[in-house]
């Protein structure tokens, strides 16, 4: 953006404002209102406005581009939820028939466990015992 420079009196006072070449301001009667008058020896005033408008029409095309961006990993997002949703119901379902057949079947299965372990360690003592001969 140009800053405005000031040039004597003060802002709202009736002397000439130029805030770019070509442009100036002056207050109209006592109100508030400010004239504009563009200076026909500057017409570059056209390709800045062409050169804003491509501009803007680069934003419009950058704002869409992450808008629909934005739909899709929002989309993306409600599918990964969805889908941990149905993964922990069917935990939860596993877990209370785990926990129905744990309570039907006693805790046997423990003893099978350290059963098995005992066994493997056996078997892993005498592989050992008899690879060193």
């Amino acid at each position: 953006m140009a800053s405005s420079s000031h040039r004597g009196g003060d802002f709202y006072g009736s002397a000439s404002h130029r805030s770019r070449d070509g442009l100036s301001t002056r207050q109209v009667g006592g109100s508030d209102e400010i004239q504009l008058r563009i200076d026909p020896m500057h017409g570059d005033l056209d390709d800045e406005i062409t050169g804003l408008r491509k501009q803007v029409k680069q934003l419009r095309n950058v704002a869409q581009e992450i808008e629909s961006e934005a739909k899709y990993q929002n989309d993306f997002i409600n599918q990964l939820q969805m889908t941990l949703i149905k993964a922990q119901a069917g935990v939860k379902n596993n877990m209370r028939r785990l926990n129905r057949s744990i309570i039907r079947e006693g805790s046997n299965h423990v003893m099978h466990v350290v059963l098995f372990a005992l066994f493997c360690f056996f078997v892993i003592y005498w592989l050992a015992k008899f690879s060193r001969r």
